[in-house]
């Protein structure tokens, strides 16, 4: 099977691919098509040369773009299709093979996930139109959470809300956090031990790992729980939502818009969502842009203090995603936070271990361990169909 996968991961207006080699030492081609449906649609990626492309894509739905990814595939076949599915509820726990009662399943926990499932499905079935022979593979962000018991799943709310409508807490960035406690166990030379894994981009999210599994994580029922994020509030007192009903008039819908596209550190700062611009606001004594910063790192140590309670013994922490793999100032400040988990944080490994760069950033001390893994959810999603594919072809057998 020595074929490449191509990955698929498709919100509202876009899709994100990568053809991912069986080799992991061969260039992976990858891309964005963005802004669909628009007159200003645009195709970026790169190419097997590793050189960057740009092509518009002129009012291009979904399946438009499919085609046009397929150009980009330089003569390559996949040997099969995996697709980041986003909320999988209770029934999936772990890579599925995708047919007609697995779409339709897909299609029930829309009302968990409207604003991802149906633009996943939207993918699904704009590559069924192309690659009609093909295996198509779900690998959903909540799998890898499935393992969490009952005392970290269960809102404290009456049992038919679970029962009938499955209200509980199921955790994101699944893909991310597996391939993260992967990497720690062959790293860290403490295998199948208990790490915390800290996802930090514009989505953000905590994650408690023991030996090899999810026990906790900061996300819950959406990925509107947690953290401070780029522009999500993370979590806020449950009775805001009536309190702003009450007061101001607001409806349903404007406080979802509020809580998930203007605040978190874009409505702490007043400014931005990007954390480079923040850092350099916050040097230039912007106080919207230092405020965020300090919310947004004891927010993070609050919660992975809080997750340690998940684990029966702590081998150390990792820090992932386009903010914690990049911003050293950012994580030298959680690890400040913490100082009763005995870290002893190199301050020039620290902030030398960016750009993409893996690597220990503690004094190795014999306490927990420090580390920064650049997250690889296309990765692992290609990994997981593979997987899969193997299973089929020895059961087959």
């Amino acid at each position: 099977m020595n074929n490449p996968v191509l990955v698929i991961n498709c919100g509202s207006s876009s899709i994100k691919y990568a053809l991912v080699p069986a080799a992991p030492d061969q260039p992976r081609l990858a891309g964005l098509a963005e802004r669909l449906g628009g007159v200003d649609a645009r195709l970026t990626g790169v190419d097997g040369s590793g050189g960057e492309f740009s092509c518009p894509l002129h009012g291009a739905d979904h399946a438009e773009a499919m085609a046009a990814i397929l150009e980009r595939l330089e003569g390559q076949h996949p040997v099969a299709v995996g697709h980041r599915i986003v909320h999988g509820g209770e029934r999936f726990t772990r890579a599925t093979r995708i047919d007609a009662p697995v779409k339709r399943a897909i299609e029930a926990t829309v009302a968990l996930a409207p604003l991802h499932n149906p633009a996943n499905l939207a993918g699904v079935e704009a590559t069924l139109s192309l690659f009609p022979d093909l295996p198509q593979v779900a690998v959903f962000d909540t799998a890898f959470h499935q393992t969490l018991p009952p005392r970290a799943y269960r809102y404290a709310l009456p049992e038919g809300l679970y029962r009938n409508h499955g209200i509980r807490r199921y955790g994101f960035h699944g893909s991310s956090h597996a391939h993260v406690s992967a990497r720690l166990d062959a790293l860290g030379g403490r295998s199948h031990g208990g790490w915390l894994i800290a996802h930090l981009g514009n989505g953000c999210s905590t994650c408690a790992v023991w030996q090899g599994q999810s026990v906790d994580t900061s996300m819950g029922l959406t990925p509107l729980e947690g953290l401070v994020m780029g522009t999500r509030s993370g979590d806020v007192d449950p009775g805001l939502h009536a309190h702003l009903a009450r007061q101001l008039g607001w409806s349903i819908e404007r406080i979802d818009t509020l809580l998930n596209k203007e605040s978190g550190l874009l409505g702490l700062s007043g400014l931005s969502n990007d954390m480079r611009r923040l850092e350099q606001a916050a040097a230039e004594h912007h106080a919207g842009a230092e405020l965020a910063i300090e919310v947004f790192c004891y927010r993070i140590a609050k919660s992975l203090a809080a997750l340690s309670c998940a684990l029966p013994r702590l081998d150390g922490i990792a820090f992932t995603g386009g903010i914690g793999e990049n911003a050293s100032a950012v994580r030298a400040r959680v690890v400040e936070q913490l100082p009763h988990f005995g870290l002893r944080l190199a301050a020039e490994a620290n902030a030398s271990t960016v750009g993409g760069r893996e690597g220990r950033i503690d004094l190795d001390a014999g306490g927990p361990q420090l580390w920064v893994i650049p997250t690889d959810e296309e990765g692992r999603i290609a990994e997981e169909t593979r997987q899969l594919l193997q299973e089929h072809h020895h059961d087959a057998t």
